[in-house]
């Protein structure tokens, strides 16, 4: 508690000078003036020194000194008892610039009429001189009732300071809310560990989030606050200090937690000041502002507002690894005290005390130093034990030093470290822990520097150690048996890897030197490679996993960005893989790296994209033959799949549809197509049809109509007028007037819907050009991630067409915008390739001219790249 009752502060409050403006101003003036002025003196105090603990002291003090000054007109002549008290935050002392002042008035008996109108005039002054007043009146016996039913009642009025009024009284609320009244000990704090558990799931139960709650969230304020209340009720203390003296803290300990305090009280402090409300969430609205505040610098390693995020989590790391640390130790003395010990033991380092694992003596570690991964193997080996003693993770965070270049050295510790890595379960849980006790940055200096940083984006929704381990748990559970459901052909393929360590330690080195400058690929290659060699691996083995680490960003670029139906564009992929051992731990490594950086960035379109280039490279692989690949009779080979599922004959109209078409599709598709074209040979109104028989993921609609420039542009618009989101387009010119456009989306599940954007886009294409904006609420979080918009223009001489790569900001309307551009400047798109990373849009397009050819001039390149930026502003 920071209260001091013997604090004064004349500049900020003079009571003195108080009484004299009273007789001279009006009573509601001089304590509206008292307060503006005391909160604009604290403001300059803080701006200058930044210093939240006398901010908070302060504040406390100047609001216990108002509220004394106004009570007396309300309550001083009344002949009954009544006593205020502070609660909750105020009641430790504790008012950031927006917290709420809780009060309590406690009265001896049932308020009469008159005091009920003295408290009714009492809180309604509160409120005319702007306190944020949250209060409760209630008899002693009222107390008790309500703490008894309610523990975050009971812990509000464990944290009571009595203000003014009735000494005994306010003892007697004391014992009346103890442990041996109420809340015993072993309840209240069984009672606090869940609410503990259910506020993390809240949060998503990790300290990782973009925008925490530095109060709430896991490794918050309350974290801090949770200790406070358990140590206060079981052993009566008053700081966190006194917890040294009873032996549940030591002094480093409790310097840590101090200074991470000071560090969240600081941030909080900022937040409440520049959002003028009292916001606890790091929200992106603010990040920038308070890294600058605090004198947080951009510069080569990094933005400052990832050095400030990064300091942010892991001050929260340590808050949460202490707080598991001490609550566990509060389990030991309040829950299991009375426990008979079962002792188990496993070997002369480490034995197990009723399913928590500990050192047999609190030398163990220094003298066995390969013990500090010994216990964690341990744990994979006997899933019987639930956890580490308190004692012994203060013991792993004490001697953890002992990891250096010698221990690191060690066979023992390296053979430990690679078992760890090949046990068959366990090794998302052994990982996390080794993480949050810092063992893990110990053993991998590499993996130090990553652990807390974030990226400041929306697409990367973790730090990168969090993405690492969340990568590595999705590996591991295409091993087992109740996820397979989640992705059957990667779980089926997992059986086939012939050693999984290998794509582990791919997993934990793949994004191991962002933020080093440079391509982190190449870095982290070059790590990979050393640990392997350092560890034992085979040259082969190491090679393996430096080439994932180097080429881990290279199939998910192609699946997203390049045409799968272009046979030259599997061959130059396969090209690249080597053989089909690599394409299967590239394509396990692929998936489940997309899946651990955002939770909305899977879908089954992205699905559906990686294992068609999967397939058509392990096909490709398989021949090991570089043939070119032969359209003509790829072509011919699938009309007469088609053929026999047609009652008429087609030859006419597959004159028309020209060879792309049938490279489009599977030949029930084209079969379902051709039935209908043939009821339409003329075209001469759009023919639009959701295209048969598809589950890639997505919802692809094919439209048949006469050529023209604007199908794109017209198209599109209406369908992100829609709000669909399109991942692919492609048109094809024919060998005839007509053009066949196949648009995919992702997946619409109702039928009506299907049918409103069918007949949508059928009047789309045939009423007059309106290309009117396309206004939805852009999301609060978006509009802190512009992104400059990029244009790269190449030409493709194989495939005669223009690519056009377009990076830019993501909102309303960019696809429409962009093929308005192409329209105003008469080019005709083949195909484009959308991808969407959070707030960035990276976009390919491929185009021609007219005459279907590359655009070479210097006009229509000079029209092309002005009128999108015209189009994109």
């Amino acid at each position: 508690m920071l209260h001091n009752t013997n604090y004064t502060d004349s500049e900020l409050f003079n009571p003195e000078q108080f009484k004299i403006d009273l007789n001279s101003k009006p009573k509601l003036t001089v304590f509206r003036d008292a307060l503006a002025k005391g909160y604009n003196l604290l403001k300059t105090r803080f701006d200058s020194q930044n210093n939240a603990s006398n901010y908070i002291i302060q504040r406390t003090w100047l609001i216990d000194s108002i509220l004394l000054q106004a009570q007396q007109d309300f309550f001083s002549l009344s002949p009954e008892k009544i006593t205020l008290i502070a609660v909750g935050g105020y009641g430790r002392g504790e008012l950031h610039p927006q917290s709420d002042i809780d009060l309590l008035i406690l009265l001896d008996s049932s308020m009469s009429d008159a005091m009920q109108d003295c408290v009714e005039r009492f809180i309604i002054f509160l409120w005319d001189i702007r306190l944020k007043i949250g209060h409760s009146v209630r008899t002693l016996e009222e107390c008790a009732n309500e703490a008894a039913a309610d523990i975050t009642t009971a812990t509000n009025l464990m944290e009571a300071r009595l203000l003014t009024g009735d000494k005994k009284l306010f003892e007697a609320m004391q014992l009346a809310i103890s442990p041996e009244n109420i809340w015993k000990h072993e309840e209240f704090f069984a009672t606090k560990i869940k609410e503990q558990k259910q506020r993390h799931l809240k949060y998503h139960d990790t300290a990782y989030n973009l925008e925490p709650n530095i109060k709430e969230s896991q490794g918050g304020l309350r974290d801090l606050q949770m200790i406070g209340w358990v140590a206060k009720r079981y052993f009566d203390v008053s700081t966190l200090h006194d917890l040294v003296r009873h032996g549940f803290l030591n002094e480093q300990e409790f310097n840590i937690l101090f200074k991470a305090q000071e560090f969240l009280w600081k941030i909080r402090c900022i937040l409440h000041l520049i959002s003028e409300r009292a916001e606890d969430r790091l929200l992106f609205d603010y990040q920038k502002q308070i890294a600058s505040i605090l004198n947080f610098q951009d510069d080569d390693n990094g933005l400052a507002v990832e050095k400030f995020m990064r300091d942010y989590y892991r001050t929260a790391k340590e808050i949460s690894t202490l707080n598991d640390m001490l609550l566990q130790l509060f389990q030991e003395a309040i829950l299991f005290a009375d426990i008979s010990a079962k002792i188990t033991p496993l070997n002369k380092r480490f034995r197990i005390r009723n399913n928590f694992i500990e050192v047999t003596h609190d030398k163990v570690f220094l003298h066995y130093p390969f013990a500090l991964l010994e216990i964690f193997l341990l744990m994979q080996e006997h899933s019987e034990i639930k956890g580490i003693r308190a004692a012994t993770i203060r013991l792993i965070l004490h001697y953890k030093y002992l990891i250096d270049q010698i221990f690191q050295q060690d066979l023992r510790a390296r053979s430990l470290f690679m078992e760890i890595l090949r046990q068959p379960q366990g090794l998302t849980h052994v990982l996390r822990r080794m993480n949050r006790y810092g063992i893990l940055a110990a053993y991998l200096p590499e993996f130090a520097k990553i652990v807390g940083q974030m990226q400041f984006d929306l697409f990367h929704a973790y730090t990168v150690d969090q993405h690492t381990l969340f990568l590595i748990r999705n590996l591991r559970r295409l091993n087992l048996a109740e996820h397979a459901q989640e992705l059957p052909f990667c779980s089926e393929l997992m059986k086939s890897i012939p050693k999984r360590e290998l794509l582990y330690i791919a997993g934990l080195f793949h994004d191991i030197a962002k933020g080093r400058g440079g391509d982190h690929a190449k870095l982290g290659e070059t790590d990979a490679w050393n640990f392997c060699l350092r560890h034992d691996l085979s040259n082969e083995d190491a090679r393996l996993v430096a080439w994932l680490v180097r080429n881990h960003l290279i199939m998910s670029s192609f699946a997203q960005r390049q045409d799968l139906s272009d046979p030259t564009v599997i061959q130059n992929f396969a090209i690249q893989i080597e053989d089909a051992v690599h394409l299967d731990y590239l394509y396990l490594l692929t998936v489940s790296d997309i899946r651990a950086t955002n939770p909305t960035l899977w879908n089954s379109w992205k699905d559906s994209l990686l294992k068609d280039l999967y397939n058509k490279t392990r096909k490709l692989l398989n021949q090991n033959n570089d043939d070119v690949f032969d359209h003509k009779l790829h072509v011919q080979e699938i009309k007469n799949k088609v053929r026999p599922l047609l009652n008429d004959d087609p030859k006419d109209l597959w004159k028309k549809l020209g060879n792309e078409y049938f490279l489009s599709s599977s030949p029930e598709a084209i079969a379902h197509e051709t039935a209908i074209l043939l009821k339409h040979m003329d075209f001469n109104t759009p023919i639009v049809l959701k295209r048969h028989g598809d589950s890639k993921g997505g919802t692809k609609f094919i439209i048949f109509t006469p050529d023209n420039n604007t199908l794109f542009a017209k198209i599109s618009h209406f369908l992100e007028q829609q709000n669909l989101n399109i991942v692919d387009a492609d048109i094809m010119q024919t060998d005839s007037e007509y053009a066949i456009s196949i648009y995919t989306v992702l997946a619409i599940t109702e039928p009506a819907r299907i049918e409103e954007i069918v007949e949508g886009i059928k009047q789309s294409i045939i009423n007059p050009s309106s290309f009117n904006p396309i206004n939805r609420h852009i999301p609060r979080k978006t509009k802190h991630f512009t992104i400059d918009t990029e244009i790269t223009i190449n030409q493709d001489q194989f495939h005669n067409h223009t690519i056009v790569s377009i990076i830019t900001h993501d909102r309303p309307g960019v696809l429409s915008n962009i093929a308005q551009a192409f329209m105003s400047c008469k080019v005709r798109l083949k195909k484009a390739k959308m991808a969407t990373f959070g707030t960035r849009v990276e976009d390919i397009f491929f185009i021609t001219d007219n005459k279907n050819n590359a655009l070479y001039s210097a006009e229509k390149l000079d029209c092309l790249n002005s009128k999108i930026v015209e189009y994109l502003k």
